[in-house]
């Protein structure tokens, strides 16, 4: 019997002990896509306890991961993600532990317990206490910052909405003592989803930020456009879009006009007219993105809110979300084919949410390749709900199978913890335990294992680095 999560956990051959060991655990982080808020990496946010940090501070902002499990569990909503008493939830979700067997929390919350405290306890009730005052006494000095720079963490990118100020990033690139860059993302789905109900006022609030009037569709894509070039002033090198349906149709500016206008006055949008103005505006910012050298992004399949009494009750994204099952493969082709036949398509990677879409996704994304780029279109890492064992394993292998997984730009967190980061620990020793059955079933040579290192070394920080241009 394997003692639990020893140095070689998950590492079941010896080449996978020597990539791990060897190349990816010395690999700095590249945490491309986030949603960690930049006021409190700029305030070097210090955390009054472990079920803060852990957990959430009690406003509806946390670990949908971990909520979502205790819910399961059949805990008070206000224990979870509201404001109930700090040691209350922290005593649920230790109790909580042993039952999360076979769920990726399980190794999570372990190495985060190991990485950032040091405790080596395992998680449980009789434990409790004692992992308790351990780690509330690391988190008298283990703010924020010291939370990245354990993990050599590089860059991180935040998920901003064109709206925002980004007055914490213009502190952050003016702070010398700063050992991360944070650059902003442009996350422009207000501005695409016009069949919402708060489509105008957000479009008017956007208005107010330019300091001009916008009453046509070109007036929203000029406030775009001026958006873009100050993010990309800011240090942003990309954008994120939730196409939980992708939508597109050929259309003219004047079709596309006429919907931005029924948007505006709260009018019926119909799928069609979705798929015509959604299309023409992804069209038009894919232009703009490829006018800066920027990635895009496009993250496919959530199926979002589907508890109608809990987002009445606590709002939106706090954890009730699922996967999608829409089929989008003709539209996201030609929706990329849009861009692609002029020369407008940027760097793209393509996530998505339902596994199903794994292989038609890597085939599609192989389709739009560019002379001097590597991987101009890939699919990212296994998102989301895929954000474990399986999931990871799958994905990787349809890359290696379809694709080439040794030009994937590798792991992210997509969190709102700045406990995450050994999640890259956990895709990493995953990767090189299938490039390890690789090599020990005479599937890659054993001689080329200098070569093989480089290539988990590229995947785990060298490729993003060059890809995005950091």
């Amino acid at each position: 019997m394997k003692e639990f999560m020893d140095k070689d956990f998950l590492l079941d051959t010896e080449t996978a002990k020597k990539l791990y060991h060897e190349h990816a655990e010395k690999m700095p982080i590249i945490d491309y896509h986030c949603h960690l808020q930049p006021k409190e990496i700029y305030e070097d946010k210090k955390f009054r306890n472990l079920a803060e940090v852990w957990l959430g501070a009690g406003d509806r902002y946390g670990d949908h991961y971990k909520w979502r499990a205790l819910r399961a569990r059949g805990y008070e909503e206000d224990s979870i993600s509201g404001p109930d008493d700090d040691f209350k939830k922290y005593m649920q979700f230790v109790e909580s532990m042993p039952y999360f067997v076979g769920n990726p929390l399980y190794h999570w919350s372990h190495l985060e317990m190991r990485r950032y405290f040091g405790i080596e306890e395992v998680i449980n009730p009789e434990n409790a206490k004692t992992i308790w005052d351990k780690a509330n006494k690391v988190l008298e000095k283990l703010t924020a910052r010291e939370m990245m720079y354990k993990f050599n963490v590089k860059t991180v990118c935040t998920t901003d909405d064109p709206v925002d100020s980004l007055e914490w990033h213009k502190k952050m690139n003016e702070d010398k003592t700063l050992k991360v860059r944070v650059r902003p993302a442009f996350r422009p789905d207000k501005a695409i989803n016009v069949e919402l109900s708060w489509f105008a006022s957000w479009v008017n609030q956007l208005a107010g930020v330019v300091g001009k009037p916008i009453k046509t569709l070109q007036n929203l894509l000029d406030a775009l456009a001026e958006r873009i070039a100050f993010f990309d002033q800011m240090g942003s090198k990309l954008s994120d879009h939730a196409l939980d349906v992708v939508h597109f149709a050929p259309a003219t500016y004047d079709e596309a006009n006429k919907i931005f206008l029924k948007g505006m006055k709260g009018q019926h949008v119909t799928d069609e007219e979705q798929d015509k103005y959604k299309g023409y505006v992804l069209v038009e910012l894919g232009k703009m993105y490829a006018k800066y050298g920027w990635v895009q992004q496009y993250h496919i399949g959530a199926l979002r809110n589907n508890s109608k009494s809990m987002l009445e009750k606590i709002g939106p994204d706090t954890g009730y979300d699922a996967i999608e099952d829409a089929v989008y493969m003709e539209k996201l082709s030609a929706l990329l084919g849009e861009l692609d036949k002029d020369g407008n398509l940027p760097k793209t990677i393509l996530y998505c949410l339902n596994p199903r879409d794994n292989y038609a996704l890597t085939v599609l994304a192989g389709c739009f390749q560019k002379e001097g780029v590597k991987g101009r279109v890939q699919v990212g890492t296994a998102w989301w709900f895929l954000d474990q064992q399986d999931g990871m394993r799958q994905n990787l292998e349809t890359l290696m199978q379809v694709g080439l997984v040794a030009q994937s730009v590798g792991m992210l967190t997509d969190s709102r913890s700045f406990l995450a980061y050994p999640r890259h620990e956990y895709y990493r020793r995953i990767l090189c335990q299938m490039l390890g059955r690789l090599v020990e079933s005479g599937q890659y040579p054993a001689s080329e294992m200098k070569r093989l290192g480089e290539i988990v070394e590229n995947i785990c920080y060298n490729n993003a680095a060059e890809y995005f241009g950091f």
